[in-house]
């Protein structure tokens, strides 16, 4: 009788099948009885590069096509960057496994050779494909001019190094997956940059009522953990791709701690607060934080 074949979808940047490839790894090493193959997609997200996400329909564009697939069955299991998912999914998709965290700070790349951020060019824009890291990065540099940069991170370093923009806002996790954490000028903590919900987690989605119980080896509790709750923050808030809202939740023993940052896109009001709770209760933390968050703006 021969393996069971596992067939994983993946969008076909450099990037996300690296993330693929990590997934896999783990997988073979843990179920070497399961044969594994890879396919790659382009997403309506990675074609339309004109106008950002807010624009053209949110998050939802990176996961269209590899929902289908796996609706229909061309795929078993989908690999996303789990910050790169709407707030809502299909029901008979979920997603079955939340990866170990990786770094989940956001990081200031400026062009090679520049150095330090003291010779950042303040003639040309600050790249940045994210409302949230906009808003974060003016209150901790005002006065600087910040455009939408779109395409994949090595789409972005390309533009940035042929002189296009000053610097980048980027995701530390995707840099550091790619080998490329020599290209990072400066690291914005926790609280002064609040990641966005599920930043450095891998997501991986599967059909309803499927046997994926293989999947166990890829789920660290904790970043479950963390995921229900910034989601779950998220959710409430109605978080699209370009929504300023932002969300990180760290696991302490038995204790979820949650900080999040809500800004009425109509007023400019911004409103920032944490949240500790039962890491059981960790979706409820979330919601009831975005709640409060969402009073004191309204």
């Amino acid at each position: 009788m021969g393996k069971r074949k596992i067939i994983i979808g993946s969008r076909e940047s450099r990037l996300a099948v690296i993330q693929s490839q990590i997934v896999m790894e783990q997988i073979r090493k843990n179920h070497p009885e399961l044969e594994l193959e890879l396919i790659t997609m382009k997403t309506t997200g990675d074609i339309i590069l004109e106008q950002t996400l807010d624009k053209i329909g949110g998050k939802g564009l990176f996961v269209k096509e590899l929902d289908r697939a796996l609706c229909q069955g061309v795929i078993d299991i989908a690999v996303h960057s789990l910050k790169d998912m709407p707030a809502e999914i299909p029901e008979d998709l979920p997603i079955t496994a939340f990866s170990k965290r990786e770094d989940p700070r956001d990081v200031l790349v400026l062009p090679q050779g520049t150095g330090s951020i003291e010779n950042l060019d303040k003639e040309k824009a600050v790249g940045c494909s994210s409302a949230r890291r906009t808003i974060q990065f003016l209150d901790l540099y005002p006065g600087l001019d910040v455009k939408p940069v779109r395409g994949n991170v090595l789409t972005r370093l390309k533009k940035l190094d042929e002189g296009e923009f000053s610097s980048l806002l980027l995701a530390f996790a995707g840099l550091k997956r790619l080998s490329l954490e020599n290209r990072i000028s400066r690291v914005f903590s926790t609280e002064e940059m609040i990641p966005s919900a599920g930043q450095g987690i891998l997501a991986i989605q599967g059909r309803k009522g499927e046997d994926l119980n293989f999947l166990a080896c890829i789920n660290d509790k904790d970043a479950q953990t963390a995921a229900l709750a910034e989601r779950a923050f998220i959710q409430k808030l109605d978080g699209g791709c370009s929504s300023p809202a932002a969300a990180f939740a760290e696991v302490h023993g038995t204790e979820v701690r949650i900080t999040g940052l809500y800004v009425d896109v109509e007023t400019g009001e911004k409103a920032k607060g944490s949240m500790t709770g039962d890491r059981r209760d960790a979706a409820g933390i979330g919601y009831r934080l975005a709640t409060r968050l969402f009073a004191e703006v309204r």
